[in-house]
């Protein structure tokens, strides 16, 4: 499947070790990496990359269990899909493709790895956004009724095998109208074809069950591995923008914190950003307003 908008780009599947990573690239000068979310692939950034490939080699790739990229073997302690080892997967990924350095965007579940990148690695990651998403860490320690009913993926895909993965196997086209209906954005913003090939990813049973997999590991060993940052005083070394949606549960679910730029100004010292005025899949519904931010962001990199 592969709509105009990625007409120009390349088609890549790449070996990174552990598994394969199917890509569509673009563009020349600095890289930058795009990181989708849930329940998306990299078909989330259609309208965003071809604008940003003007001015930068943009990479969009699946996450492993995600799109057309592989499924490594689960393990019980969920480690195959922490966002450590995904993010792994990324740094192999550009090395491969000829970049050892990159600025990186994350939107949701991608705005995880691309964060946990930054920790892990922070020789390689110039700049990075993070897009609609807290700290795993905050997330979950903020987590009360209205996270457990609002966004459900985070209890229900937590959940032991098989009922989570039975449930999604069930109903596909449940999983993707209420996500991609529910959560602020208008339905406009996702054409067809875009649904019907998000809900067609979550057709293959392994796909189900890797995604599944990755949010056991969200409740488990990226908390932990955000705890022990924490402790240790880690923060990320790069500047970072955070973007969230102006009419979601970032927006004002955490004011009493300070927000999303405070929450994330306990992690990195350049922290900056704001709302948009767009629901919670805000890359699909004002993809020029997101690419002029992370364009204007990411520019500094490309002048450097």
């Amino acid at each position: 499947m592969s709509p105009a908008a990625f007409q120009d780009f390349d088609t890549v599947d790449a070996d990174v070790g552990e598994t394969h990573i199917f890509l569509r690239r673009s563009g020349s000068g600095p890289a930058v990496l795009l990181l989708h979310g849930f329940p998306q692939t990299h078909l989330m950034w259609r309208r965003v990359a071809p604008l940003l490939a003007r001015c930068f080699t943009v990479v969009c790739p699946d996450l492993r269990g995600y799109g057309r990229s592989g499924c490594p073997p689960s393990r019980p302690d969920h480690a195959a899909y922490a966002k450590r080892a995904m993010a792994k997967d990324m740094v192999a990924l550009m090395e491969t493709l000829g970049f050892p350095r990159f600025c990186v965007a994350g939107h949701d579940r991608g705005g995880r790895v691309a964060y946990r990148l930054a920790l892990d690695h922070p020789e390689r990651v110039e700049r990075l956004a993070v897009l609609d998403v807290l700290s795993t860490a905050d997330a979950w320690e903020r987590a009360d009724k209205k996270l457990a009913t609002a966004f459900w993926p985070w209890s229900l895909l937590a959940q032991p095998e098989p009922l989570p993965e039975r449930l999604v196997s069930a109903a596909p086209d449940a999983v993707v109208d209420d996500a991609l209906g529910g959560w602020g954005s208008p339905g406009d913003a996702f054409d067809s074809e875009v649904r019907a090939a998000y809900i067609d990813a979550l057709r293959d049973a392994a796909r189900v069950h890797a995604i599944c997999e990755e949010y056991r590991a969200a409740a488990t060993l990226d908390h932990e591995h955000d705890a022990e940052d924490r402790r240790a005083g880690r923060r990320i070394a790069c500047p970072v923008l955070v973007l969230w949606s102006g009419r979601g549960p970032l927006d004002s679910w955490y004011a009493d914190a300070g927000g999303p730029l405070a929450l994330w100004g306990a992690w990195a010292n350049d922290v900056r950003g704001a709302a948009l005025d767009a629901g919670h899949f805000f890359p699909e519904e004002i993809p020029q307003r997101t690419a002029e931010e992370l364009s204007g962001f990411f520019a500094a990199a490309r002048n450097a």
